[in-house]
């Protein structure tokens, strides 16, 4: 066990951690539990884990204070802020309390892991990562899409549904598996969301939006992606 690689959760929320903490046991993660920022902190200092997911509307000692006092223990652990909708997170504030990514609650499962790998390759010097499908080309660090060379605005959520195609490609993928994974485990729209987003895609990326190379329907299960 020691060979793998620890990751802190410090949240209130119970069901947050022990969800998280399965996700992250079936990727070939360790994962500790803290319930409060002091014993977040306590965790952080002793476990030494390779990364930190940290709440930060914490009872008692505050997220954003447990990331200033693990850095001023000068612990370079890479540091995760998880959000809710309503905070105000911006690069400014992540770089004030020593963190280097956040994402907003609820988050997709796939969005999660992302965000996770891309954080543990930039802090272990590993070069960024691009995938490729046509002429579009989508770097899952920087989060951005070029398509012919030029940059392509899409929204958070048209991304997240791209990034989980690209990481599974060729799968047939159900509309309820897309909106669990990509939408999250408390935010279930409607599986009509799903399809809304994926003409928005190819509209965005195939050639022909009506007879699609690339987001492909399977009638009466969802979807899948062939690059």
């Amino acid at each position: 066990m020691s060979s793998l690689q620890k990751i802190l959760i410090i949240d209130d929320d119970t069901e947050l951690r022990e969800t998280v903490s399965i996700l992250l046991e079936r990727e070939g993660f360790l994962p500790i539990q803290a319930m409060d920022g002091e014993m977040g902190l306590r965790e952080a200092l002793s476990s030494k884990p390779t990364l930190i997911l940290v709440d930060l509307r914490l009872p008692a000692l505050s997220g954003i204070e447990v990331c200033k006092q693990i850095r001023a223990h000068r612990v370079t652990t890479p540091i995760i802020v998880l959000s809710a909708v309503r905070d105000e997170v911006d690069k400014v504030l992540l770089l004030e309390i020593g963190a280097d990514d956040y994402v907003v609650k609820p988050f997709g499962t796939r969005e999660l892991l992302a965000r996770i790998r891309a954080v543990l390759r930039r802090t272990a010097g590993e070069p960024l990562r691009a995938l490729r499908f046509g002429d579009v080309e989508v770097d899952l660090d920087r989060r951005t899409i070029t398509r012919s060379g030029r940059e392509v605005k899409i929204t958070p959520a048209e991304y997240n549904l791209l990034s989980f195609f690209l990481q599974n490609v060729d799968r047939v993928l159900s509309r309820d598996v897309i909106l669990n994974s990509v939408w999250g485990y408390d935010c279930y729209p409607n599986t009509r969301t799903v399809d809304a987003h994926v003409v928005k895609l190819r509209q965005k990326f195939e050639k022909e939006p009506t007879v699609p190379r690339h987001f492909m329907t399977v009638h009466g299960v969802g979807y899948r992606f062939l690059a």
